[in-house]
């Protein structure tokens, strides 16, 4: 199946289905040397797992990271790292009801034109459960960018009509609620405002916001590969997301030159930005601020109300989505997020490695 690989020089591969026997991944261009275990992939998997409050699904899965190869006495091999995670709570019958028709939202339709034939149970290969594979490689991108002093942060800005003023962030909140919102007021109301829609048989969607810190600039490419461009393709690539916005975003349409543009100046010898609208890149490349984004995630598709679609047969028909499913994917998709944000910026990183000689040479000739 084409579209599952990932990168350039740092190259990821999922597989595996919603209620296959797991889900995992290969990741190829990881550096020699690098400490990691899978206590360190669990961190991220853990974020992401079901079950972790009223607002996500009760499917009970471990999600226990197994790493099969790569690895030898704590550190990678430079060879390719396996990661699987096994599934173990599937109930393939939940879905007998939608096997031959389509459930609104989902791409149970658009997968049947494409090959004539789908695993319905839970979506298969489209089903959201394929993004612990990606989480698990976003962890170990993540570990080599704390190794040079990124770091990538999600979470949670809002909740439906539930949103946090950027002046009223508290980022040491965001794991003390189960919205991962750095604000535990507003995560109190966006709960309330929940606790109605499952009440109603509803779901709801959001907004996730990423920060990645410390990236120096430069980093990104002037054409196709522009970063911000790189970053809107991963994230988009997440099968809830249906929006993207780097710095102001579409707030930029609004404003004028004069209060979009970027000042320069220099402080302690150093050329930093007056402001940052343009969320960290300029001409496709990072400008060393900080990279802000957005990604505007859908309501949960599965919802427990009767909605209108056909079956194969051509006939109209009323559906009601049995199973168990989350009533928003916000708080779960804030890990994937950064997992994806991780895995781009550092592909990017490496590819940049052969953009001047002086590194090639300082490389290679010390």
């Amino acid at each position: 199946m084409a579209g599952s690989i990932l990168g350039k020089l740092f190259q990821v591969s999922t597989w595996g289905e919603s209620h296959g026997k797991g889900i995992g991944v290969v990741i190829d261009g990881c550096p020699a040397g690098l400490p990691l275990t899978e206590e360190d992939i669990q961190i991220y998997l853990n974020r992401r797992k079901p079950g972790q409050s009223k607002f996500t699904t009760h499917r009970q899965e471990g999600d226990e990271a197994e790493i099969l190869s790569g690895i030898f006495e704590g550190r990678t091999t430079g060879t390719p790292i396996s990661v699987m995670v096994r599934n173990q709570d599937q109930r393939s019958r939940d879905y007998s009801n939608i096997m031959n028709c389509y459930r609104p939202g989902h791409a149970d339709y658009t997968f049947d034109e494409k090959y004539g034939f789908r695993d319905y149970r839970g979506g298969g290969r489209s089903s959201g459960r394929e993004t612990t594979a990606r989480v698990a490689a976003g962890a170990v991108a993540a570990k080599i960018l704390k190794e040079l002093g990124i770091e990538v942060r999600a979470y949670t800005k809002a909740i439906g009509p539930v949103s946090i003023p950027d002046t009223e962030y508290h980022y040491d909140e965001i794991f003390e609620n189960p919205l991962y919102m750095p604000n535990n007021s507003y995560a109190d109301k966006a709960s309330a405002y929940l606790t109605k829609c499952i009440e109603n048989q509803d779901s709801s969607g959001g907004i996730i916001e990423c920060v990645i810190t410390g990236m120096p600039a430069g980093i990104g490419d002037t054409v196709f590969d522009k970063l911000d461009a790189s970053l809107a393709k991963v994230v988009l690539s997440i099968g809830a997301v249906k929006g993207f916005e780097i710095g102001d975003g579409f707030a930029a349409a609004a404003s004028r030159g004069s209060e979009n543009n970027d000042g320069f100046r220099y402080e302690d010898g150093q050329l930093t930005k007056t402001t940052n609208h343009s969320g960290g890149t300029l001409g496709g490349m990072s400008d060393g601020s900080p990279i802000i984004f957005r990604a505007a995630v859908k309501p949960t598709p599965s919802i427990s109300q009767e909605q209108e679609s056909v079956d194969k047969d051509g006939n109209n028909i009323s559906l009601v989505i049995k199973g168990r499913h989350d009533p928003v994917v916000v708080p779960r998709a804030v890990v994937v997020v950064e997992a994806m944000a991780a895995l781009t910026v550092t592909d990017l990183l490496f590819t940049n490695m052969s953009a001047r000689m002086d590194s090639l040479k300082n490389f290679y000739r010390p």
